[in-house]
């Protein structure tokens, strides 16, 4: 009898035990640089912004952890012609107010981002796609403009509003209030301090792993860390290169790094200032050494780039000759250009290393210019630098990604003339970026791709620096792998005691 006792105290105990191990933590809190700008997915695409936004939302397409394109909300797709696309929509999916997402849903949101009065930052991502029609409830017709081998790469961002809810409300409020179809939804936007989500237990996907997830606005990196050593976050992003082994050398934390699709770089401006001089954007590309910013600031957690691009994407070359650092020749075009002395502002805000901004502008000035750097939150950033050229800095730093691994969503958008980001105009240029998005042909793209670089780099409105190493501070006990486009979704994380 006391030994069958001690077997049934055996197993509970046992049973304790592993549920004590599989035990879920009920809420997770993540530490960001900065507050979202928007959490409407159809407008800013920026880190801070769809790290919240995407967990509310679900997309028409998606990639696996090896970074192949796969349904999301679209089951399956097939080519009628080269210029039409039919996708075939789930029927099981319903938005966070109980309402049923069709076929509807998806065009609008389609026709939305391409809509010129929404004025979406990545109209240009979008712009190739003339109209979306619902043929049936789940059955939608894409027309592009022409043929657009990038189509289905940009539709991996596409997130799926509602469309009698987003009619509604309105743009404003559905910005301040956002519902979608994802795994989780809002509680409440605290701007400048952090978002609230709670988990949707309808999610057709099944449930997410915590009750709830609070995004907080943590400009200091010295506080995130702070809060991921003491338990106040269980995950932070932007963990500075220095900071790297401060977190591996903690037995309650650990380090997650990978290699991303995204560059870092410096926008010149080209119409405006002294940078509008063809001399003072080439004497900053010689003034800089990309290498030493890679070793002292990175600390080997990136790689040097030749142009605004890495190698995760389509159309990178490596064959485009970069600007050697060359502090003499930067100073003798100064000097011809008659721009000693000159003042050039650098727009900058905390979402981006101020060290390496800092080293940056010691570097330009060393040569002959005068940086002076302009500090603001990231939301006034991207509005400054998304505006007119007057306005908008003589320089920036930027980490870019697309999340679509294809030139077409990183160098038609920084430098194609019309395009809010692009302070450059050249026709010869904007020819050869226009046709590699239009053909189907992968091999004359990359040669397309190739020649457009090399304009790049004679013209410097913009230079590559390195591609960017995400890294990321987390909790020991959470189980998460990032991936190239530095998704992070918490339906792919789990936590283990």
């Amino acid at each position: 009898m006391k030994l069958k006792l001690a077997t049934v105290a055996a197993v509970v105990l046992g049973l304790m035990a592993s549920a004590a191990f599989a035990q879920t933590k009920e809420t997770l809190t993540i530490d960001l640089p900065n507050d979202a700008a928007t959490l409407d997915p159809h407008l800013q695409w920026n880190t801070d912004s769809y790290t919240v936004y995407r967990n509310i939302f679900d997309n028409l397409l998606t990639r696996d952890t090896s970074g192949k394109i796969v349904p999301q909300i679209a089951t399956e797709w097939k080519y009628d012609g080269d210029k039409t696309i039919i996708f075939k929509i789930r029927d099981d999916v319903t938005f966070q107010d109980g309402s049923k997402l069709t076929a509807e849903d998806v065009a609008f949101s389609m026709n939305r981002i391409i809509d010129p009065a929404l004025k979406s930052p990545q109209l240009s991502q979008f712009d190739q796609i003339e109209k979306a029609e619902v043929v049936d409830p789940t059955t939608v017709k894409v027309t592009t403009k022409s043929p657009y081998p990038a189509l289905l790469a940009q539709l991996v961002k596409l997130s799926i509003v509602p469309k009698s809810y987003v009619e509604k409300v309105g743009d404003q409020d559905f910005n301040l209030k956002p519902m979608g179809s994802g795994p989780y939804k809002m509680v409440e936007w605290k701007k400048g301090i952090q978002t609230e989500l709670e988990a949707n237990d309808k999610y057709w996907r099944g449930n997410p792993p915590f009750k709830k997830v609070v995004f907080r606005a943590v400009p200091d990196v010295s506080t995130r860390i702070a809060d991921l050593k003491t338990g106040k976050a269980d995950l932070i992003r932007e963990v500075p290169p220095d900071q790297a082994s401060a977190i591996e050398s903690d037995s309650n934390t650990k380090l997650l790094a990978g290699e991303t699709e995204r560059v870092g770089y410096l926008y010149i401006n080209a119409e405006a200032g002294p940078t509008k001089d063809v001399r003072v954007r080439q004497a900053i590309a010689y003034a800089i050494d990309k290498q030493g910013l890679v070793d002292a600031l990175l600390e080997g957690y990136g790689k040097p780039v030749n142009v605004v691009g890495a190698e995760p994407i389509f159309g990178y070359t490596d064959a485009v000759e970069g600007y050697p650092f060359d502090p003499e020749k930067a100073a003798q075009l100064i000097k011809e250009a008659g721009a000693e002395g000159a003042t050039v502002e650098f727009l900058t805000s905390p979402s981006y290393p101020r060290a390496l901004v800092e080293a940056i502008q010691q570097m330009v000035n060393e040569v002959g210019l005068n940086v002076t750097i302009s500090s603001s939150d990231q939301a006034t950033f991207l509005k400054r630098r998304q505006g007119d050229a007057e306005n908008a800095g003589g320089m920036a730093f930027g980490a870019w990604s697309c999340a679509c691994q294809d030139a077409d969503g990183i160098i038609f958008p920084l430098f194609r003339s019309g395009s809010i980001w692009a302070k450059y105009k050249n026709e010869k240029y904007d020819a050869l970026v226009d046709e590699a998005r239009i053909i189907l042909d992968e091999q004359k793209r990359k040669e397309l791709y190739a020649q457009a670089y090399e304009i790049l780099r004679e013209d410097v409105p913009g230079l590559g620096l390195y591609q960017v190493y995400a890294l990321y501070g987390v909790s020991k006990n959470l189980q998460w792998q990032p991936t190239a486009n530095e998704a992070m979704f918490v339906m792919d994380m789990s936590w283990q005691q």
